[in-house]
């Protein structure tokens, strides 16, 4: 028998900002720059996908050391 793969969970800004260890604001700055997009929405509110969250951090990460 298979398994179908596991829908990837999604999480408001304000979780998606404590994963990553940085302020809701953060998130926002990510979207509105374009790193990161937003995977669905509940309401207003936008949720992201946990591993997007991650790779927008390390790109921000990629370009501090940089810059």
């Amino acid at each position: 028998m298979l398994s179908s793969p596991a829908l990837p969970s999604l999480i408001p800004g304000p979780l998606a900002a404590e994963e990553a260890g940085v302020a809701p604001a953060t998130i926002r700055k990510w979207v509105q720059l374009g790193h990161l997009r937003a995977a669905g929405r509940a309401g207003r509110a936008q949720l992201f996908r946990l591993e997007d969250v991650f790779a927008a951090e390390r790109l921000a990460r990629r370009r501090t050391r940089t810059a």
